[in-house]
């Protein structure tokens, strides 16, 4: 399963790496003698390098509105402005967008014309973070890929504004104000390659239904969240990256098996209530419970086999995989149990 996981994970870091690579060596081989034409028609507030003509830089220029984009543009780059709305007059000749950055601007949902966001039918990334966003914006572009709307002040997301939306792999909503109201079972439907979800800094009481099958990385920091409901995992079966720290589970909030999944190689559990150390899985590699109540560590209750198989296992056997546990700010005194090291042959980070 790890194995699986970060071969998919490094196949698209190469892909992206590659891409990029290509698509840049194509601009620096670009005639000198065509850099004059792409000056010209360049907006005055931008800056468009000759050796990346696809490419608009108005970021940082204190701009109120958005210029005309020129048709060669993908990618357009608008952050730390006081951009308010999002017309279709700029974007009439830009047909070739692949990337928007909008963030830190004042646009809110009102300053969205109506329909602008999904005729940018080629556009894969869009980021809006840092606005005054109070809703998701739809309709979106049915290509998306990534959709960034941290730090917004969302509270609100339309019913079906993610069900066409069946290449979005990243969805980022953290530090809004979403209440579980917000997040009913059919929020998420029709995110089919969703890898990564984001709802971190938000106001939820209740870990969020129906979340997409195929997510990898599940981020729910700084919430208020008390319960994991019995067999919550088996409805997201490739969840790898769990991130619940700062919440308020306690050892009655999880069910007796609630992280004792495969899948999850990543556990980040700190700064919430927990007393002692919940069942895992031998696959687990990574965990994180500083800052609880924790007031001791039996090795052989948490072992998620039996004391004396980890040790006929040995060093090169079939031993759980833990490799780094985080144990401070709990009531826990040192030395570290022997069967703690009996048990997880492979640690080699233990802070207590």
């Amino acid at each position: 399963m790890t194995l699986k996981v970060y071969t998919a994970l490094l196949f698209l870091f190469l892909v992206n790496s590659v891409w990029t690579r290509t698509v840049r060596q194509v601009y620096d081989e670009l005639d000198p003698e065509h850099w004059s034409h792409f000056t010209s028609e360049c907006p005055r507030e931008c800056f468009c390098p000759p050796s990346f003509p696809n490419a608009l830089y108005c970021d940082n220029k204190g701009l109120k509105e958005i210029p005309a984009i020129p048709a060669r543009i993908w990618y357009l780059y608008l952050q730390n402005n006081l951009i308010e709305t999002i017309s279709e007059k700029p974007f009439a000749n830009a047909t070739h967008l692949r990337w928007i950055n909008l963030n830190k601007n004042k646009i809110t949902n009102n300053g969205i014309e109506n329909g602008v966001l999904s005729k940018m039918k080629r556009l894969l990334y869009l980021f809006l973070e840092d606005n005054e966003l109070e809703e998701v914006p739809a309709p979106l572009p049915v290509g998306l890929e990534q959709l960034r709307l941290a730090r917004n002040k969302i509270s609100r997301i339309p019913e079906g504004v993610f069900s066409n939306l069946e290449n979005l792999t990243m969805l980022d909503l953290h530090q809004n104000s979403l209440l579980d109201s917000a997040l009913q079972g059919d929020t998420f439907q029709g995110l089919n390659n969703l890898m990564q979800l984001n709802i971190a800094k938000n106001s939820l009481k209740k870990m969020p239904l129906s979340i997409p099958a195929n997510t990898l990385q599940l981020f729910l920091d700084n919430n208020s969240i008390e319960v994991i409901p019995e067999n919550y995992f088996s409805a997201i079966p490739k969840v790898t990256f769990l991130r619940l720290n700062y919440n308020k589970l306690s050892d009655d909030g999880i069910p007796p098996n609630g992280f004792n999944v495969s899948s999850i190689l990543d556990l980040q559990l700190s700064h919430n209530q927990l007393t002692k150390i919940p069942p895992i899985n031998a696959q687990l590699e990574h965990l994180h419970l500083d800052h609880n109540k924790i007031k001791s560590v039996n090795g052989t209750q948490i072992c998620p086999v039996s004391i004396d198989v980890a040790e006929d296992y040995g060093l090169y056997g079939n031993t759980p995989r833990l490799r780094y546990l985080r144990l401070d700010g709990n009531e826990i005194q040192p030395p570290i149990p022997l069967d703690i090291m009996i048990c997880f042959r492979l640690l080699q980070a233990v802070i207590i």
